[in-house]
């Protein structure tokens, strides 16, 4: 191993162990171990709903660390699924119809934000439990063939990445059917064999990604990435090959190594992490881009040891757009997570077996294809 490899490792295990530490820094007082505070400015008695996302978030940073040891699972799954609804949807106490806003129709609102949250709290209570069935009732309608097309046929590439969520959260969701039997195996296939049609359909050949206007506009190219990330779990997780992967693959490495966002961060690094696992494009300068990026992300860490989205500006709930805010630049739990998923992609392309990474088996942020070629 190189001199640059081993400190590369020294930085991630003085970063990791840092990082536990500012998490246990953000226990919520007098509620079971790892029910967490989104950062040090979280008031909990204010925003008591806010210990969702910072709880599951938490949990799942915990969890891709390998620092779950010492976390009791049953009060914590007890806790989480107090937050669902009786469909199976969780959602975060105190959003209510005027606060919240993703599209004009709020319907579309709320399912969005369910999605979302449902996605990842059902993450964590995975992260506790592999075993424990889930409520998926809400997600049973789109096994329709005429619903789920409806729906599609309403997804609106203007906005890719917005978009791209739903979509993956709903396909994590038929996966969660088969893999627990909930629903007709025929019907889940029909299902995703419609997905996959709709997208192979609207797929730029350019670039991989969907989104209007992405061959003109650098910005909707970027969100289109963001959002086509997320989607290409589909193709991951059930063995697919990914049309234009390597045209993906060029956009990616074409982008600065320097921090952006989170979600920008690790949507490029899991794009060609992915990519190098399962084609052979670009190797040389795939490695060398992301040896750039784990440097930049390991210089971004707070001092406290946490890491924060941005540096300036105002952080919000997804979707909850008169609610929780907090100034930019702090630690906080989504930021935390996200840059370390990206860190943990890194290191285990570099240096497979170096140390345990456990990453989710759920399609989404936190995935990662457990075979390679």
């Amino acid at each position: 191993m190189s001199t640059t490899d081993a400190a590369l490792q020294a930085r991630i295990t003085k970063a990791r162990t840092g990082t536990l530490a500012w998490l246990d820094a953000m226990q919520a007082e007098g509620l079971p171990r790892g029910i967490t505070r989104i950062s040090g400015a979280h008031d909990a008695a204010a925003w008591p709903g806010m210990l969702l996302p910072g709880t599951y978030n938490g949990l799942l940073c915990r969890h891709l660390l390998d620092g779950m040891a010492d976390i009791a699972v049953a009060p914590l799954i007890v806790w989480l699924e107090s937050h669902r609804q009786e469909n199976g949807a969780f959602r975060i106490p105190g959003m209510h119809d005027d606060a919240v806003f993703k599209k004009p129709d709020p319907v579309e609102t709320w399912r969005y934000i369910d999605f979302h949250v449902t996605n990842y709290t059902l993450g964590a209570i995975e992260a506790l439990d592999p075993a424990r069935t889930p409520v998926l009732t809400f997600a049973r309608p789109f096994l329709d063939p005429m619903t789920l097309k409806a729906w599609l046929a309403e997804r609106d590439l203007r906005d890719p990445w917005q978009e791209g969520n739903n979509i993956v959260n709903l396909g994590s969701f038929f996966l969660l059917l088969r893999r627990f039997g909930l629903a007709d195996a025929a019907r889940i296939d029909q299902a995703m064999a419609i997905l996959f049609a709709w997208h192979e359909r609207l797929q730029e050949p350019a670039t991989g990604f969907w989104g209007v206007g992405q061959l003109s506009d650098p910005r909707a190219a970027l969100h289109a990435m963001a959002g086509s990330i997320h989607n290409f779990h589909l193709w991951y997780a059930t063995a697919r090959p990914l049309p234009y992967q390597n045209k993906a693959m060029d956009y990616a490495l074409a982008q600065p190594t320097a921090i952006d966002s989170a979600c920008i961060d690790v949507d490029l690094v899991d794009l060609l992490v992915h990519a190098q696992m399962l084609i052979d494009h670009q190797r040389t300068e795939t490695s060398a881009w992301l040896r750039a990026k784990l440097t930049a992300l390991l210089d971004f860490q707070n001092a406290d040891g946490g890491f924060a989205d941005e540096r300036a500006g105002i952080l919000r709930q997804d979707g909850w757009v008169r609610g929780y805010a907090e100034p930019q630049g702090l630690s906080n739990t989504f930021a935390t997570w996200f840059r370390w998923i990206a860190i943990a992609l890194i290191a285990d392309l570099l240096w497979p077996g170096w140390r345990v990474w456990n990453f989710r088996r759920m399609v989404g942020i936190g995935y990662r294809l457990e075979r390679a070629v």
